[in-house]
């Protein structure tokens, strides 16, 4: 496994809270100082990170929006081709002169489905086909995705991308960080945050398992990484000398105060923004999170073939009665995304995948700017 090469550590301070006279959770001096250290070198006003989703929300609109705002939106570039990448790329700079961050998976299986195993599932999935008008799929599909991460890597060091930031393993991000891009590594534990602290990577993102979406797990088995961002966040500021960046169920000011009050330099939010009216995730998605409460989703395999949290429905239950296991990612998805695309021609979210996180309910319809401001203002981030 290639890894990046050694950074300077940056020191985070343990314990660093305080509750001032109105019982408002707020960051203390030292705090204060250090996330500011954070927020300088990657050149943002707020502490305050749009998470990448890759798949579509993240339009060029919706990065451009949060970081105009102050925060640093993220580009989830990890389906696109490098050439589709670089036209994102210029389509944010396009619309902003300020930092901005793309996201890229550490890996990607290229194994297709197992046809024995295509067949079971089409077998099983026979009758909700049938339902929707829909023929049997081809026989042989979810055909091997190219392993491009290098040359997308690439793209960002050319384009001299600001902050890079990977999730499912450790990158060789050299390249990138030769421009003065700054690094950002996902980890699920406390083993993976030691992992990409040793890798160089100038800050770790913790993402507790609250958080929407793929689950960025990569040494740690998935039964065991699944430790919540309050409990997480702590653990790897005491373990790791870079600054960590918490992510998972963060939903408004509160949980951005809470999570610099634990020691973390910055939050990340993800479905905070999803329906913002910059963001590319479908009109059904965005009616069916502003419907969603903390019981709504859960963490599965079972839509793509890796563990994702997102809303329970119809078409995981049928997936789940199927009794057939999932393909490899990311495999899984292709083959039902027949499905998906009648759901979503239908309007129907009960047969959609839509990724969310715990704290769904505290989003709100509102745009991107405007959610950064709000989380700024709650936070007491001006103070």
């Amino acid at each position: 496994m290639r890894t990046v090469t050694a950074r300077a550590a940056r020191i985070v301070p343990r314990h660093a809270s305080r509750v001032d006279t109105t019982g408002r959770v707020r960051p203390n001096s030292a705090m204060s100082s250090t996330h500011r250290d954070l927020i300088a070198r990657l050149g943002i006003r707020y502490p305050i990170l749009q998470a990448p989703m890759a798949g579509g929300p993240t339009t060029p609109a919706l990065v451009a929006a949060v970081s105009q705002a102050g925060g640093l939106g993220n580009l989830g570039g990890a389906y696109l081709t490098p050439e589709a990448l670089r036209e994102a790329i210029r389509a944010v700079r396009d619309l902003t002169d300020r930092p901005f961050g793309v996201n890229l998976f550490a890996h990607l299986p290229s194994e297709p489905a197992d046809p024995a195993h295509t067949a079971d599932l089409d077998r099983a999935l026979a009758a909700r086909r049938k339902s929707l008008g829909l023929p049997m799929p081809a026989a042989e599909r979810g055909a091997a995705q190219a392993d491009q991460v290098h040359d997308q890597i690439q793209v960002i060091a050319d384009e001299r991308v600001p902050v890079f930031s990977y999730t499912f393993g450790i990158l060789d991000a050299s390249d990138a960080a030769a421009t003065g891009t700054a690094v950002l590594g996902t980890a699920t534990s406390v083993a993976e945050a030691r992992a990409l602290a040793e890798a160089g990577v100038d800050a770790v993102i913790a993402q507790g398992a609250e958080a929407g979406g793929h689950r960025g797990s990569f040494l740690t088995p998935f039964a065991e990484a699944q430790v919540g961002t309050i409990a997480l966040v702590p653990q790897v500021v005491d373990a790791v000398d870079v600054p960590v960046i918490a992510a998972g169920g963060i939903g408004d000011g509160r949980g951005v105060a809470a999570a610099l009050a634990l020691g973390a330099q910055a939050a990340a939010l993800g479905t905070a923004f999803l329906r913002c009216p910059e963001s590319g995730a479908p009109q059904t998605s965005k009616r069916a999170l502003g419907q969603a409460c903390d019981t709504s989703t859960i963490v599965t395999d079972r839509f793509t073939g890796r563990p994702a949290r997102g809303l329970r429905n119809t078409l995981l239950a049928d997936l789940e009665a199927a009794g057939v296991p999932p393909a490899p990612f990311p495999a899984q998805g292709a083959l039902i995304a027949d499905l998906r695309a009648e759901a979503l021609r239908r309007d129907e979210p009960e047969l959609m995948v839509i990724w969310s996180g715990q704290a769904a309910a505290l989003s709100r319809p509102e745009p991107a700017g405007e959610v950064v401001r709000r989380l700024a203002a709650e936070a007491d981030l001006d103070a």
